[in-house]
């Protein structure tokens, strides 16, 4: 799935992780259905599903996101490069 010019609009549109200790690598993300889109303070964005990341990762990801609590440490030791697509 190529991200294109619609996709692109709604990543800046997105909720701002709202991390409690304020020292997170994440500015922002989106949850749909299936997956949960992540926005990093460095630029890079990534589209997380259930088919490449597994069930049990985005629905915990989904979770920490809402929370905004240990989502950056939870990609990096559970998830690394799992992901569906860079957007």
């Amino acid at each position: 799935m190529k991200c294109n010019l619609a996709c692109l609009l709604h990543i800046h549109h997105m909720p701002t992780y709202k991390n409690i200790s304020g020292d997170s690598g994440i500015r922002s993300y989106g949850i749909g259905p299936d997956y949960i889109k992540i926005v990093f303070k460095d630029g890079g964005a990534y589209l997380y599903t259930f088919r490449t990341t597994g069930f049990k990762h985005v629905a915990n990801m989904m979770d920490l996101a809402v929370r905004g609590k240990g989502l950056t440490t939870y990609i990096n030791q559970h998830v690394k490069d799992r992901y569906e697509e860079k957007l």
